[in-house]
């Protein structure tokens, strides 16, 4: 699903909310959680999951084309983990969608 694909499914699902108060309602959810992440917060929401910013050292790394050790600096990037209602959901649905394949 696209960013798009979320606004036409928000407008689709409340007839009063045109398509520009949909992409504004997206924007302004996703530009909240932006903001969250760069301030080193965590964002949970429950049955869905939580983001959070995790810590990556810095180490050496390898060029493949020349094989010369690269140092790479410490990095800050974001982390997602489903929640239990999500991963629960997820199975059960790809689990019937496999069952309805199989002949």
């Amino acid at each position: 699903m696209t960013r798009s694909d979320l606004v036409e499914e928000l407008a689709n699902r409340f007839s009063q909310l045109t398509h520009r108060d949909a992409e504004y309602a997206v924007k302004a959810i996703l530009d909240a959680m932006n903001d969250a992440l760069v301030r080193g917060h965590r964002i949970e929401i429950r049955g869905f999951g939580s983001f959070s910013i995790n810590r990556r050292p810095p180490r050496m790394g390898r060029n493949p084309r020349s094989g010369e050790s690269v140092a790479i600096p410490e990095k800050r990037v974001p982390h997602f983990k489903p929640g239990k209602a999500l991963r629960e959901a997820v199975d059960q649905r790809t689990a019937e969608l496999e069952s309805k394949a199989k002949p």
